[in-house]
C-alpha cells in the first residue's frame, strides 16, 4: 500500500528522475527562475527547498550535503554566497510557482518557477539574477600597467630579433648545403669520366671468336 508515498515518478526510473532534479535546481540557483512543466515544478520544490534550508548554516557539512542533491560547485558555491543571505529570515516558501497556460504541441500545463526573494515585480527590493560567465581562470582582468607594456614590448623586440637571426642562419645552411651538392656532383661526373677513358673500346672489324 502506498500510504504517506505521493512522490511523483514523473514517468521515469529513479536515477534518470534524481539527475533531472539536480539540473533542473542547479539551474534554479544560478538562474533564479526557470520554465518548465507544473508537474516537474512542484517535484522540483520539494527537492530544492530542504537543501535551501541546509545553506542558511554555512559548514562543511551542509556544503557537502547541497553538493550531494545539486551536483554542481559552481551552484553550491552561488547557494552559499548569493542566495543564502537574502532568505536568511525567511521560515520557508523559498520558491514560488507561476502559471502560464498550456503548451502549444501537448497541451501540457507550463509554469515558472522562481525564488522568491530574487523577483523585482513582487519585491522591489529584490537583486536582479545576473548570469556569471564561467571562466577556468576565476578572478577579473587587471588592465596592463605601464610596466607590464614595457616588459610585453621588450619581449617582442627580442622574439623579432632572435626569428631574424634564425633566418639568417637558415639561409646560411641551405647555401653550404647547395655548395656540397654541387662539389658531389662534379666529384661524380670526374669519376665517370675516369671509367669511360679506363674501360677499352672494342673493335669492330675484328671477327669475335666462336
Amino acid at each position: 500500500m502506498r500510504h504517506r508515498n505521493k512522490t511523483n515518478s514523473l514517468g521515469r526510473k529513479t536515477a534518470h528522475r534524481k539527475a533531472m532534479l539536480a539540473n533542473m535546481a542547479t539551474s534554479l540557483v544560478l538562474n533564479k527562475r526557470i520554465k518548465t512543466t507544473v508537474a516537474k515544478a512542484k517535484v522540483l520544490k520539494t527537492y530544492i527547498e530542504p537543501v535551501i534550508t541546509k545553506s542558511k548554516v554555512d559548514s562543511t557539512n551542509n556544503r557537502r550535503t547541497a553538493f550531494k542533491y545539486l551536483r554542481d560547485k559552481y551552484a553550491v558555491s552561488e547557494l552559499f554566497r548569493t542566495v543564502a543571505p537574502k532568505i536568511a529570515d525567511r521560515p520557508g516558501g523559498y520558491t514560488r510557482i507561476l502559471k502560464l497556460g498550456n503548451r502549444a504541441g501537448d497541451n501540457a500545463d507550463i509554469c515558472v518557477i522562481e525564488l522568491v526573494d530574487f523577483n523585482t515585480t513582487y519585491n522591489p527590493n529584490a537583486e536582479k539574477a545576473t548570469k556569471k560567465k564561467r571562466s577556468r581562470r576565476g578572478g577579473k582582468k587587471n588592465t596592463p600597467t605601464t610596466a607590464v607594456k614595457e616588459v610585453k614590448e621588450e619581449v617582442v623586440e627580442e622574439t623579432k630579433e632572435t626569428a631574424e637571426e634564425v633566418k639568417e642562419q637558415a639561409t646560411d645552411k641551405v647555401e653550404e648545403t647547395k655548395e656540397t651538392v654541387e662539389e658531389v656532383k662534379e666529384q661524380a661526373t670526374d669519376k665517370a669520366e675516369e671509367q669511360t677513358e679506363d674501360t677499352p673500346k672494342e673493335n669492330p672489324e675484328e671477327p669475335k671468336a666462336e
